[in-house]
């Protein structure tokens, strides 16, 4: 059953986003974008209120995606990447980004914080970060 509301141009979307961001760190990478997703539009708090779509949350300026400046966004969404962007909007949730709201590459290690947010852990190239639970319940 999904923990947010779609619909299938929502879905598309979604799976766009999460080839644009991830593809290079596969399935698992892929998943965690849209766990970072999906949590954006649960939580409804932090620099995230009032984000209570897809389009909104995919399409947020400032603090959106980057992958959403760069043509290989708009391509079609593929299947595979469509069946993907499913499963986390039926609620699967994958470590380190399972309470995540951001995530970013650095160009070394992760920081253990980063904008007050704590670090919970890394994948491949990417760190993400997550909320306490008292300042977003929402994603716990």
């Amino acid at each position: 059953m999904a923990v947010i509301k779609t619909n299938s141009e929502d879905v598309k979307l979604l799976a766009r986003l999460m080839r644009a961001e991830a593809e290079g760190e596969g399935v698992q990478g892929m998943l965690m974008v849209g766990n970072v997703g999906v949590n954006r539009i649960l939580g409804n708090c932090l620099d995230f209120r009032d984000i209570r779509d897809m389009k909104r949350m995919v399409f947020q300026s400032p603090g959106g995606f980057e992958a959403t400046q760069k043509g290989y966004f708009y391509q079609r969404a593929r299947e595979s990447e469509i069946r993907l962007a499913r499963r986390v909007i039926n609620g699967e949730r994958v470590r380190p980004a399972t309470n995540a709201l951001w995530f970013f590459e650095p160009t070394g290690g992760c920081p253990g914080t980063w904008y007050n947010q704590t670090n919970t852990g890394r994948f491949k190239s990417h760190c993400f970060f997550a909320p306490t639970p008292a300042d977003c319940p929402s994603v716990y």
